[in-house]
């Protein structure tokens, strides 16, 4: 269980450093990309459609950082007042959804990312920019937050029987 708690911390720290990334990539080429439009009258040719796929980033390494630091919202209404036991119930009994989501997400995410490879994918704009390069990421971000939630239920499991 450390090798698997080190392993998703690592991974969540990484992400949280991509995401780090991104965000300033976000901001300081965003107001650029306005400046550029509207005060110069000189819209870029590439920088919104690397926003839009720094997003789709983002989301990726978000939803791992988010996981590993118990940052997803939960619904209160029958989760904020539970005992730890209550609440690692719930976690265990919620699982399955997550898991086939998962599995689902990194199944057709991998399908689509590869078809995106095969037809060599890119942006129909002046600038062609691939496009399968960030469907991967899709799949591999699946699989993070995969490895993260078994880490999750396992320690779910621990708590239930008593010794977590």
């Amino acid at each position: 269980m450390r090798a698997l708690e080190w392993i998703t911390h690592a991974i969540s720290e990484i992400m949280g450093r991509v995401g780090w990334f991104l965000i300033l990539y976000c901001m300081v080429f965003g107001v650029t990309d306005v400046f550029l439009r509207y005060a110069l009258n000189a819209p870029s040719q590439w920088i919104g459609t690397t926003l839009q796929a720094a997003m789709v980033l983002l989301a990726c390494a978000g939803g791992v950082y988010a996981l590993q630091h118990d940052s997803f919202v939960k619904l209160d209404l029958f989760y904020a007042n539970a005992s730890s036991r209550k609440k690692a119930l719930l976690d265990i009994l919620t699982a399955p959804f997550a898991i086939l989501f998962l599995v689902i997400l990194i199944w057709k995410g991998y399908e689509a990312a590869s078809l995106s490879l095969m037809l060599n994918q890119q942006t129909p704009t002046s600038i062609p920019i691939p496009i399968y390069p960030i469907k991967f990421a899709i799949p591999v971000a699946g699989g993070m937050v995969l490895l993260i939630f078994v880490k999750h239920l396992i320690r779910n499991l621990s708590t239930l029987l008593g010794r977590g």
